[in-house]
C-alpha cells in the first residue's frame, strides 16, 4: 500500500466499511468475491487497511481505529492514545495553545493535542505518512486544528508555536535503534530545537541511559497498565527533575534523590516496582515508602516486614524461600496442589516457560514464584498477591 487516495473515495470508504470485521482466515475468500466487483488493487488495499485498523484498536480504541488510516510503521511506532492524552494534558496545563509536532507520524499525538484544544502544525517528510495524518485529522473532525505539512522537520520554522514536540524515528532498516544519535533526526538536533522553544517535549526510548539526558531537561518515564511505554524529556519545566508516571491515573512519583536502599533479609512481603519506577531509578523512593530494603544490591525487588500498599509497586506475601532447585520446587507445588503458576524473574537466566514445563503444575490452587538472587545467591521465593487483611507467618523450606 503506497497510496491512500483510492481508499478516500466513496467506493474506497464503502469497501472499508464492508471489510471492517473480516476474519484473517477468511481474507482469501472475501478478496476473491470482492474482486468480481472492484479493482484488485483497491480490494487488497482495503483488506490491508482493515488488518491495520484491527491491530491499532489496542492503541487507539475501536471507535477511533475504525475511522482512522494507518501505515504498518504508523501502527507500530505511534503513541498509545492514553499516553498522548496525558502528555497533551500537561501542555494544556502550561497554557500552551499551539504546538509544532515534528515527526508526527500518522498523527496520534497531534490528535490528542487537538482534542485538548491546542492548534497543531504536524510535520512528516514521508508522503504516505503525512497523507495518513491528514486523513486522520479529517476523519476525527479535527481538520481545523491540525495543519499537516509534508516536509523535512529540520527545515521547518517553529518560532510561531508555543511549544515543540519531537518524536524522532527510532527504527532503521535493521530494526530498533538504541544510539540516540542514530535517531532520525538525531537526539542532539532535537535537544537543540527544544532549547530554542519556550516549551518542548521529546519522546525517547525508555531504555535511554540516564547519562545521555541533558542537564536542562526533566525526564519522565510513563507506563500504561503496568507496561512501560516511553520516556519523555521536558524542557521549560524543572531541569534535572526525574519522575515516573503510571497510567491510568495518572499517578506520579517524583525523585527525592535518595541513596540506594540497604540490602536486608527476606521479609514477609516482596514489592515488585512498576517498570516506569525502575527505568526512572526510583526504587529507593518505593523502598522508603514501604519501609523496606533490597533483596540484592543489583536486583529491583524490595522486601519488607509490613504491608504498605503503594500504587508504584505490586505487593506479594512470601510464604517460602528456597535455594534454586527445580526438584524441591516441583515437590512443594505438588504438595500444595498448585496448578496455576505465575513465574517472575529478575537476575535469573531461567526462562519462565522452561520452568513451568519442568515442574508441571497441577491442582486447584495458584502461586507465584520469583526467580531471583538474595544477597548474591540464586533463590526461589514463593508467595501470592498480598491482601490487606492477610495473616500468618512466612515459612521456610
Amino acid at each position: 500500500m503506497n497510496d491512500l487516495a483510492p481508499l478516500l473515495t466513496p467506493e474506497g470508504r464503502a469497501l472499508l466499511d464492508e471489510v471492517r470485521d473480516t476474519d484473517p482466515a477468511q481474507e482469501l475468500a472475501v478478496a476473491t468475491r470482492l474482486r468480481r466487483e472492484h479493482p484488485a488493487e483497491l480490494v487488497s488495499a482495503a483488506l490491508g487497511q482493515a488488518r491495520l485498523r484491527q491491530r491499532a484498536a489496542a492503541k487507539f480504541g475501536e471507535a477511533d481505529a475504525g475511522r482512522m488510516f494507518f501505515t504498518p510503521n504508523g501502527v507500530e511506532q505511534s503513541t498509545r492514545a492514553s499516553v498522548a492524552a496525558y502528555r497533551a494534558g500537561r501542555m494544556k496545563e502550561w497554557g500552551v495553545t499551539s504546538v509544532a509536532d515534528l515527526c508526527c507520524g500518522i498523527g496520534g499525538d497531534a490528535i490528542a493535542l487537538a482534542r485538548a484544544g491546542i492548534r497543531v502544525l504536524a510535520v512528516d517528510r514521508d508522503p504516505l505518512t503525512a497523507a495518513a495524518a491528514r486523513a486522520n485529522a479529517e476523519a476525527l473532525g479535527l481538520g481545523e486544528l491540525i495543519e499537516v505539512r509534508e516536509a523535512d522537520v529540520t527545515e521547518v520554522a517553529t518560532a510561531g508555536c508555543d511549544a515543540v514536540f519531537v518524536d524522532p524515528a527510532r527504527r532503521g532498516g535493521r530494526g530498533r535503534v538504541f544510539d540516540p544519535e542514530a535517531y532520525s533526526p538525531p537526539l542532539s538536533w532535537a535537544v537543540a530545537t527544544a532549547l530554542g522553544a519556550p516549551r518542548a517535549a521529546l519522546k525517547i526510548a525508555p531504555g535511554i541511559p540516564h547519562e545521555a539526558i541533558p542537564a536542562e531537561a526533566e525526564a519522565e518515564w510513563i507506563s500504561d497498565g503496568g507496561d512501560v511505554k516511553e520516556a519523555v524529556l521536558w524542557f521549560g519545566t524543572e531541569p534535572g527533575l526525574v519522575r515516573a508516571t503510571l497510567l491510568p491515573g495518572p499517578r506520579t512519583l517524583l525523585s527525592r534523590r535518595l541513596p540506594d536502599p540497604r540490602v536486608r533479609p527476606v521479609g514477609r512481603y516482596l514489592y515488585e516496582p512498576d517498570g516506569a519506577v525502575i527505568r526512572a531509578h526510583l526504587v529507593a523512593e518505593v523502598a522508603e515508602e514501604v519501609g523496606g530494603g533490597l533483596l540484592d544490591e543489583t536486583i529491583a525487588y524490595v522486601t519488607a516486614d509490613e504491608l504498605r500498599p503503594t500504587p508504584y509497586a505490586s505487593a506479594y506475601e512470601i510464604t517460602d524461600q528456597l535455594p534454586f532447585n527445580v526438584k524441591k520446587l516441583k515437590a512443594l507445588l505438588r504438595e500444595r496442589e498448585v496448578g496455576t503458576l505465575t513465574v517472575k524473574k529478575r537476575g535469573s537466566a531461567v526462562e519462565p516457560e522452561e520452568l513451568r514445563k519442568k515442574v508441571k503444575p497441577q491442582g486447584p490452587h495458584a502461586a507465584t514464584v520469583f526467580l531471583t538472587r538474595v544477597a548474591g545467591a540464586p533463590t526461589m521465593l514463593i508467595g501470592a498477591p498480598a491482601r490487606p487483611a492477610a495473616t500468618g507467618a512466612p515459612g521456610t523450606a
